[in-house]
């Protein structure tokens, strides 16, 4: 199993606002959380490194945390990856079975896939995942698992997703140089969804949105797999600095105050007031809800509706979507699901991390979707494997198990 060193999984989500790391067990009973650490991050900006001294600060506090409550080292780590430079695209490909019996091996899933990973790409992008939507065979479409079928000719889906070689190679310095080895790399989306989507879910159409503090991560799937995903460089630091600016309030009473009394249901019936102390600290002013509003709910709105108009331009209009699921720590905001209701005309639900086992109390959380997600698709050898590891042929041939429970 790819990243299990006896039995051993962690997942490492570098965020905008902090970093956190989750460390599993395989247990009887599946994956089991035995640590979870965090730190507050200075080093990303919309999910990129600027600072590479601070990342690693912020790596180095978080896996220490998770390390010390496991009682256990960590080496190897799946990493979340996101950013305005990350690129989506769905592809075919089509091979003829090599197999004298006609029958499809795993040798032939191996070679369509890799034949699907043949994009124009430039010198500066890479591939991060191919993930089979469904495969055909013979002209059956609608395959999830072709192992075993009888047939001369295989064809794949894939969900392509590339990033920019720059910023994928700054984070995993940061991460090689906290004395962390890169198992792989996962786009943010899909380990939220991995973590926070019922198998239903995804078969009838659902959206993922993962609210973070400097992205809105995008994913939308279909018959069981992701079809698109995308990211928008918006997320919660900026509603925070809208409050800050609005109220003339310091930051950290602004975010104090928007996880308080948030986007609060448009009308509302009592309106409250609250002091908030001026930038000096000596006096105090008097606000309503509804001023607060005012300031949050526009931006929000504004978030929600670009996340739409990606979908509507990038996905099927025939496709049949049956609800919207929030995750990532901006989806805590007061109210945001009945705005997000309005916006996209679909049930809306806040997504909590499932499919794993213990700590359950601390890691039910949606800001904990991403790690929780990482450690699932780890554990599942379905994360892209970056060349970056010492042992990354034996880690290949692990990771080529990529018809795994999560996404088939």
């Amino acid at each position: 199993m790819a990243g299990m060193k006896h039995g051993t999984v962690c997942g490492l989500d570098i965020g905008t606002t902090k970093t956190c790391a989750v460390v599993a067990v395989e247990g009887p009973t599946g994956l089991e959380v035995v640590g979870i650490g965090e730190a507050p991050s200075l080093g990303m900006r919309k999910g990129v490194v600027v600072d590479l001294d601070e990342t690693i600060k912020s790596i180095e506090a978080a896996t220490e945390q998770a390390e010390r409550m496991a009682g256990m080292r960590v080496q190897d780590v799946y990493i979340g990856i996101t950013g305005d430079h990350i690129r989506c695209t769905n592809n075919r490909a089509v091979v003829a079975t090599a197999n004298e019996t006609r029958e499809v091996g795993e040798v032939d899933v191996r070679r369509v896939v890799d034949a699907s990973k043949l994009i124009n790409l430039s010198a500066d992008r890479q591939i991060i995942h191919a993930l089979p939507r469904y495969f055909t065979v013979d002209g059956q479409e609608g395959v999830a698992d072709p192992v075993g079928m009888a047939g001369g000719r295989l064809e794949v889906d894939t969900h392509i997703v590339t990033g920019g070689q720059t910023f994928i190679t700054n984070v995993l310095k940061c991460v090689h140089r906290a004395g962390l080895e890169a198992a792989g790399v996962v786009f943010e989306p899909l380990a939220s969804s991995a973590s926070t989507l019922m198998p239903e879910e995804r078969q009838v159409g659902a959206v993922l949105l993962d609210i973070g503090g400097g992205t809105t991560d995008i994913a939308v799937h279909s018959l069981g797999s992701a079809i698109y995903s995308a990211t928008i460089p918006i997320g919660g630091c900026i509603l925070t600095s809208d409050v800050a600016l609005g109220l003339r309030t310091s930051h950290d009473r602004a975010e104090e105050i928007k996880r308080r009394f948030g986007a609060a249901v448009r009308d509302s019936d009592g309106e409250e007031t609250f002091a908030v102390e001026t930038l000096d600290g000596r006096t105090t002013r008097q606000h309503s809800t509804a001023e607060l509003r005012a300031i949050v709910v526009p931006r929000v709105l504004e978030t929600l509706r670009m996340a739409r108009q990606k979908i509507v331009e990038n996905v099927p209009r025939d496709l049949v979507l049956g609800e919207v699921v929030l995750t990532g720590g901006g989806s805590l905001l007061p109210g945001i699901a009945e705005v997000a209701e309005d916006v996209f005309g679909l049930p809306v639900r806040i997504g909590v991390p499932k499919h794993v086992v213990g700590l359950t109390q601390t890691v039910a959380q949606p800001q904990y979707a991403t790690a929780i997600g990482l450690i699932l698709f780890g554990a599942n050898g379905n994360g892209a494997l970056i060349e970056t590891s010492r042992r990354s042929g034996s880690l290949w041939q692990r990771l080529a198990k990529f018809t795994s429970d999560l996404w088939n």
